[in-house]
């Protein structure tokens, strides 16, 4: 359940600061809309591929990892979208 509650904490404060940027800085879909949650346990083996995800860190920064299972594998990673971070 804390878990979830912390998750669920992030999620809203990255939807918040996507709320905040102008027009100009925000794309046609939001990341947070897309946002898949790492569920625990987490994964500690992953398979060898390159599928790009943008990982969501608990302060809210971005980080570029091979696939959703390797971004999981991180702590620090809350959740993450399909795609290279931007």
């Amino acid at each position: 359940m804390v878990k979830t509650l912390q998750l669920f904490f992030y999620v809203l404060v990255i939807s918040f600061t996507l709320g905040c940027a102008s027009n100009s800085e925000v794309n046609n879909e939001s990341p947070a809309l897309n946002l898949t949650a790492c569920k625990d346990p987490r994964p500690q083996i992953c398979t060898r591929e390159y599928n790009p995800v943008c990982g969501v860190l608990k302060d809210g920064s971005l980080k570029t990892g091979a696939t959703g299972c390797t971004s999981c594998s991180s702590p620090d990673v809350v959740g993450y979208t399909m795609g290279a971070c931007q």
